[in-house]
Order: C-alpha cells, then structure tokens, then sequence
C-alpha cells in the first residue's frame, strides 16, 4: 500500500471513530510515519505530550501534542485491507486515550492493548 492510501485509509478510520472521543481532542496533531526513530517494527503508533490528567494550567502558544501512526510496522501485522482498518482503528484510539491519560493497564482491561 502507497503511502498515500495508507494516509487516506488513517484519516477514513479516524473520522469513524466516536464524536465524544474526539470532542476534546484540542491541540493535537497526527503524523503518519514509515517506522519510529529507533527502527523498530514493535512499536505500532506513540503519543508524545502531556496527558489531560497531568497538565496545570494549558493556554495559547503551547506547541501541540502529536500522535504518531507507523505504517511499516502496520504494515508487517496485517494480511489485508480489512485487518489494517482494524488495527489502524485500535491504534488510534489507544493513543488518543493516552491523550486523555487512561494509562496501558486501563486500555488492557478494556481490551484496547
């Protein structure tokens, strides 16, 4: 898959995901990448930034967190167009919730991780 169908398929994913997930979603911008600065094929997407739950005061100016989605890795794991949708989806809300700080053991319970 293209780069840029693997980015059309992300953005068709995230615009399905549920409008209260997204409604405070502020200030957060989401990068497709080939792979992680380390290389690594494990590492499927990452958040970078402060969690909601452990910020002071948040105003103007600040730089915005990121979410990153690596497509290789993606990629590696999956055997169809329809598998990818699905763990694309998975990524993307398990990041999005890192936002909102439900740490890995939340998102294990919940069946998330």
């Amino acid at each position: 898959m293209s780069a840029d169908e693997f980015e059309e398929l992300v953005s068709d994913e995230f615009d399905q995901l549920p409008d209260d997930m997204l409604s405070g979603l502020e200030n957060v911008a989401i990068f497709i990448e080939d792979l992680p600065e380390d290389g690594s094929m494990s590492l499927l997407g990452l958040y970078h930034g402060v969690a909601l739950t452990e910020r002071g005061q948040y105003g103007f100016g600040e730089l915005p967190d990121t979410i990153s989605i690596y497509r290789r890795p993606l990629l590696a794991i999956v055997d169809d167009e329809e598998q990818l949708r699905n763990q694309v989806h998975i990524t993307l809300v398990h990041e999005i919730a890192h936002f909102y700080g439900i740490g890995d053991a939340e998102l294990h319970r919940l069946g998330w991780a």
